[in-house]
């Protein structure tokens, strides 16, 4: 996520009330998650685990819960809660805004775009031309819809990310100042939720199509021409790559990669990246052909068995 304009590294520490690490007028351009930081944005890390990885990615602002050594060209915000005061900025620079419309009046709608009764069309949402979006339809703010786009009854896009902070008290929620981005061609079935990024775009590829009852998790990025089949969940961060297809009832892990032309079968559970243009199934998914012999070998054991039984 991107600020309005850039800020300098001592504003940011008064937003927060929190210590700075660095010149005071380091520009500061935006916030974002570690896998999708740049330079100019600020990352956040709150367990020595993950330190280095915070100081070593793309971000050069960290804002972290102890006072390290400073990477050169770098800056560190010092706070006793990252994750309080990550959530701070999100409110600051992209808060909830109501909206006592349908249809928000900065919703920008496309030519010949068919809306039809009981959606709900959120703030600064942009839909573009020759699209269908089907009764009660809820359009969160923020989104971007492309071109021959159709999104099919109860499909909710830009929910919030399933993303929690365990404490004492309870769970406390991630803030979400993302967007959902539908790119053109793209069919969406009836009663998916694809949610909003936390700081960056969940997307759809152009020409990908979606069966019903889909869940799509935060920042996850889908390309071009892929078929998901109905009651499938992917989790967060997920790429998946141009051409693959899933089937009915797959489980797939955050944070891995599913490799173009992929093929995963039904009711498989994916926790590990793929290989180009490879079949998997099973759970956990492993190659089809590998898994089958492995099941053709399993269904012999009882007749080895009784071999064995035989020759006592």
């Amino acid at each position: 996520m991107k600020f309005p304009k850039p800020h300098s590294l001592k504003n940011i520490a008064e937003l927060i009330d929190c210590k700075f690490v660095g010149d005071s007028d380091f520009q500061v351009l935006g916030m974002n998650e570690i896998h999708v930081v740049e330079p100019g944005d600020i990352v956040f890390v709150d367990h020595p685990k993950y330190y280095d990885k915070a100081l070593n990615s793309k971000a050069t602002i960290v804002l972290i819960n102890k006072e390290v050594d400073c990477p050169k060209g770098k800056a560190l915000l010092v706070s006793d809660d990252p994750f309080r005061d990550f959530n701070k900025l999100t409110e600051h620079f992209k808060p909830f805004n109501s909206c006592g419309k349908h249809i928000a009046d900065s919703a920008i709608i496309g030519k010949n775009t068919i809306i039809q009764p009981n959606c709900f069309i959120g703030n600064n949402v942009k839909i573009g031309d020759n699209c269908i979006i089907h009764s009660n339809v809820s359009i969160y703010d923020d989104t971007i819809i492309g071109d021959n786009v159709t999104i099919h009854s109860a499909t909710v896009l830009g929910a919030n990310a399933f993303y929690y902070k365990n404490r004492p008290e309870g769970y406390d929620r991630l803030k979400s100042g993302g967007r959902v981005v539908i790119k053109d061609h793209v069919d969406i079935g009836a009663a998916c939720t694809i949610d909003r990024g936390v700081t960056a775009d969940t997307i759809i590829g152009e020409g990908s199509k979606l069966d019903n009852q889909i869940q799509i998790g935060h920042d996850t990025v889908i390309g071009k021409k892929c078929l998901i089949a109905s009651q499938t969940g992917i989790a967060g961060c997920v790429v998946v790559e141009d051409q693959v297809v899933i089937w009915g009832q797959v489980g797939v892990k955050s944070g891995i990669t599913i490799a173009k032309g992929t093929e995963l079968y039904a009711q498989s559970g994916l926790g590990h990246s793929t290989d180009e243009g490879k079949t998997y199934f099973g759970s956990p998914a492993s190659e089809a052909r590998e898994r089958f012999k492995e099941m053709a070998y399993i269904r012999k054991i009882p007749e080895i068995l009784r071999e064995l039984r035989k020759k006592e």
